[in-house]
């Protein structure tokens, strides 16, 4: 019936350790957001959140200086150079942003469900287009300023 196996030290009516368990507090949107699996160590849960915090504030970073090429520029930049490198500072900000919250989502999950944490699609795109600004940046200094 409903006795415990042998070596199982929990008491008749209690799902086993490896059940998915829902805290009494968590509503049916975290339940299904954060896919079940079981709570992870608050420590672990509170470093994934200072990181997203992070990545929130490295688009801000982006947001701002893609706002400042557009206000602050126009005797430097040509018009047509000045809004290529706004938008490209302003994607990068949009991108980032997008980004940290899948990856907090997706590393939250992971953690739950005692699987390896996912690779970071953030780094090679803020790679990529921190780079692809610079060089842009750096032709028009050698190329466009005389």
């Amino acid at each position: 019936m409903n006795s415990p196996e042998p070596g199982n030290a929990s008491p008749p009516g209690t799902p086993p350790a490896s059940a998915p368990v829902t805290p009494p507090g968590r509503d049916r949107l975290s339940a299904s957001l954060l896919g079940g699996g079981c709570e992870p160590d608050p420590r672990f849960t509170l470093a994934n959140e200072r990181t997203f915090l992070a990545w929130i504030r490295t688009s801000l970073a982006f947001l701002a200086g893609g706002i400042a090429v557009e206000a602050f520029t126009s005797d430097v930049f040509s018009p047509g150079l000045r809004r290529a490198v706004a938008l490209s500072l302003l994607v990068l900000a949009l991108l980032v942003s997008a980004s940290a919250c899948v990856r907090w989502l997706k590393v939250e999950r992971a953690m739950r469900q005692r699987k390896p944490l996912p690779l970071p699609v953030l780094v090679p795109i803020l790679s990529l287009g921190g780079a692809l600004v610079a060089a842009g940046l750096i032709v028009f200094l050698i190329y466009g300023a005389s």
